[in-house]
């Protein structure tokens, strides 16, 4: 049998309860594995770091809000059984006919989801280069000064402040900074 890819609209909020749904039906499904209709459902996600009540909070984002990846092969019985799933809203696609994902976009997604395992949760610091910050915690607290480097991979950020009259760089948490 013909596995490929689709992607289906589904109810936004609603990624992992449809993929729940799916993997039920799957399940259910008598045949033997490499005659099911379905094979896998899939929400593709990213870790991030996020802050939170001035604390980092892992957080998995999802790729892409409101659609869920399933593997199938594309037939009146399966398009039927993915479209009664409560939550689905239509396969991608034309009308009349669901377009299957190329190839190497499937790698890319099935690649991401390996890679953000592999690799950890990236922070995400919402401080540009220029910006003007307070610093708030630690020695330097309650001064002020000018965000000169981010360093994304350290989770710190340099900043320029006033010491004395002369300018000085402190590299700093960015958990330390409040931006004006």
């Amino acid at each position: 049998m013909d596995y490929r890819w689709y992607a289906i609209q589904v109810t936004a909020g609603h990624e992992n309860k449809v993929k729940g749904l799916l993997a039920r039906r799957i399940e259910e499904d008598p045949r033997p594995a490499e005659q099911k209709l379905v094979r896998q459902a899939l929400v593709p996600v990213q870790e991030a770091i996020e802050i939170k009540n001035g604390k980092k909070v892992m957080v998995e984002r999802k790729l892409y809000p409101g659609y869920v990846l399933i593997e199938t092969t594309m037939s009146q019985e399966a398009q039927h059984l993915v479209n009664s799933v409560q939550g689905v809203i239509k396969f991608v696609g034309s009308a009349k006919m669901p377009q299957a994902l190329r190839q190497d976009e499937v790698n890319r997604l099935l690649g991401i989801v390996e890679e953000v395992a592999d690799a950890g949760p990236k922070e995400e610091i919402p401080f540009m280069i220029g910006q003007a910050v307070e610093i708030t915690d630690g020695p330097f607290s309650d001064f002020s000064g000018t965000v000169e480097e981010v360093l994304g991979d350290k989770g710190r950020v340099k900043v320029s402040v006033s010491l004395f009259g002369r300018p000085t760089t402190v590299e700093l948490d960015y958990l330390q900074l409040r931006g004006h």
